[in-house]
């Protein structure tokens, strides 16, 4: 009993801890106008100011983030979900390269991707796009949301796949009516997984943007608070409302994300 209260202690210590700057940055954002070092431990004096010059200057790039994020999920699962059926259930040979060739591309250094991009992106006149920030964060979205559905789809009995195909549904009616549905919960996972990972880019938002015509909250951010800030307040105040959208996306996603993870990995 007595270990029961002090692992119990002991993980209320660590989750504070941790937990600690998500609390100075929500403090910081409701505190007047003024340097972090002297915001007291407590919002006595609650002050909004911080959001409302939040909104007025990095709310285009809270849109385009989201523009971004939400194209690179549509267009990664529209890719990804085929791709990892026919891996799953199409006899295709050599197969085992094409998903050791996808695994090995999650291995590639952003910043090998970046450049190369940037080449390209020149000679095309997709530099400051959003759909050269959606092409480019779908190169980490695209093997991700294969991994992670073509894994569950192994699951799915192939019987159920026969049984449609014997009433008269052709792949794509399998597919579309029969697969999907029942891979709902890999399918939430590999899009919620892939808009983190859009919302939180920075390396690409540098590379390929160079005006503020298309600039990411990441970016924005960034150069927000420059080399000498006066204004910590609308600094943490942009935080704060870049964090909303992946706090509520994970709260709402949870258990098809707890789902979808481990069902894939249970034969």
């Amino acid at each position: 009993m007595r270990r029961g209260w002090s692992n119990t202690a002991i993980g209320i210590a660590l989750l504070a801890v941790m937990l600690f700057p998500v609390y100075w940055m929500v403090n910081v954002s409701l505190q007047p106008s003024g340097s972090a070092v002297a915001t007291p431990w407590f919002p006595v004096n609650l002050s909004f100011e911080g959001y409302v010059t939040a909104l007025t200057q990095q709310g285009s790039h809270l849109l385009t983030s989201l523009v971004v994020a939400a194209g690179t999920v549509v267009f990664s699962v529209a890719v990804a979900a085929p791709a990892a059926f026919a891996l799953a259930h199409f006899k295709v040979r050599g197969a085992n390269v094409v998903l050791f060739a996808v695994l090995i591309s999650q291995m590639v250094p952003g910043i090998v991707i970046a450049n190369a991009l940037y080449s390209a992106y020149t000679e095309l006149g997709l530099l400051n796009s959003v759909g050269g920030l959606i092409l480019a964060d779908s190169t980490h979205g695209i093997p991700f949301a294969i991994l992670v559905m073509r894994a569950f789809m192994s699951t799915v009995p192939a019987e159920v796949v026969e049984a449609a195909r014997v009433d008269g549904a052709g792949q794509i009616r399998t597919f579309v009516s029969v697969v999907l549905p029942m891979s709902r919960n890999a399918l939430i996972t590999a899009a919620l997984f892939t808009f983190l990972f859009t919302w939180s880019d920075f390396l690409f938002a540098l590379t390929l943007t160079t005006t503020e015509d298309v600039r990411p909250v990441t970016l924005g951010l960034f150069t927000y608070i420059g080399t000498y800030v006066n204004d910590w307040s609308a600094v943490m105040a942009t935080a704060v409302l870049a964090s909303i959208p992946a706090f509520v996306l994970l709260l709402v996603a949870q258990r098809f994300v707890a789902a979808g993870v481990t069902s894939g990995a249970v034969k």
